[in-house]
């Protein structure tokens, strides 16, 4: 199954992001890190190296980002991590619950689970 990483600034956002996708998607292995891992508002690449090996079953993960550093501490924790990651370029909470569902599906992909992340761009609210 493919895994789910949510980084974001705030350790509180990633968990209620997480808590929400994991209410739609079921089985599927999703993993909240946030925070600078000192208690404060950033990002860290060693967390998000743990969070990917810990949502990575074999079959690879997505990752959501909020902003600015995450992205560019995901990227960083990719390279090192023993995990087939990539980044979906979605709105953190809207393309979480769509990859969340998505990545039920047991023809799943990592390409095809990002897709539906990225799908969430064009959500409309209103």
């Amino acid at each position: 199954m493919i895994g789910l990483v949510v980084v974001s600034h705030s350790a509180n956002a990633a968990d209620g992001i997480v808590e929400i996708a994991t209410e739609m998607g079921g089985d599927a292995p999703i993993e909240a890190v946030g925070g600078d891992g000192h208690g404060g508002i950033g990002t860290v690449p060693d967390g998000i190296i743990d969070a990917l090996e810990a949502a990575d079953e074999g079959d690879g993960v997505v990752v959501l980002v909020d902003l600015g550093s995450a992205v560019m501490n995901a990227e960083v924790a990719i390279e090192t991590a023993d995990a087939d990651a990539i980044i979906a370029d979605a709105p953190v909470l809207e393309g979480a619950v769509n990859a969340a569902v998505a990545a039920t599906d047991p023809k799943a992909t990592a390409d095809s689970v990002r897709e539906q992340a990225e799908a969430a761009r064009e959500i409309e609210k209103l």
